[in-house]
């Protein structure tokens, strides 16, 4: 079973690197001592496409598909996000939820089976000031401040994201349960970066 499949609790690294007309997104293990393990799985972004659609690959080599997102209607956005396997099977969906959105945002993530899990971001203030900093005339200016995400379900932590300061965005998502898909919890930890603010 490929190690982005296994449903057992760890942690891993969520890498960026923009470019002209997409984003690649490489996710790693996160091993013991901070460094980045093998890589889990790879995917690259188009910035300006319709409908929302990302393949993410076992590696950089993209010869084999791992698993799909896409989004499930171009007239509304809050429809969401339907992950599959390889094959077409649904591994799970999630959702960003728009008015709670507005001040801080707020993500759900759905696998069959389990209660959905609320994502927000922790920090209230770095919520506010991302938002203010948005309606600067800053564009070419990156607002460069970490912000979090906490998963729950029922009060209990489900997934953590925390962004990493620096000029490259960086994520280290930790999943808490061992139920929790990694292929669904790498999906929803790569749609905060690229897909926050569309």
């Amino acid at each position: 079973m490929d190690s982005a499949r296994q449903g057992t609790s760890g942690r891993f690294t969520v890498r960026q690197k923009a470019g002209l007309k997409s984003d690649r997104y490489t996710v790693s293990e996160l091993l013991p001592d901070g460094s980045d393990g093998g890589v889990l799985a790879f995917a690259e972004v188009e910035r300006l496409s319709l409908k929302e659609e990302m393949t993410f690959y076992t590696d950089e080599s993209r010869t084999r598909v791992l698993f799909t997102v896409e989004e499930r209607s171009l007239l509304d956005a809050g429809d969401g996000y339907d992950v599959r396997d390889a094959e077409g099977g649904s591994v799970g969906a999630f959702e960003e939820r728009f008015f709670a959105s507005l001040l801080r945002s707020t993500w759900v993530l759905h696998q069959q089976g389990s209660p959905p899990a609320v994502g927000r971001e922790r920090n209230r203030f770095v919520a506010v000031l991302r938002r203010a900093w948005g309606f600067l005339p800053l564009d070419l200016v990156p607002f460069l401040w970490p912000y979090h995400f906490d998963f729950e379900t029922d009060g209990k932590p489900v997934m953590r994201v925390d962004k990493k300061f620096g000029l490259r965005d960086r994520y280290v998502v930790d999943v808490v349960v061992p139920d929790l898909d990694r292929r669904l919890a790498i999906a929803q930890a790569v749609a905060l970066d690229a897909l926050q603010g569309r």
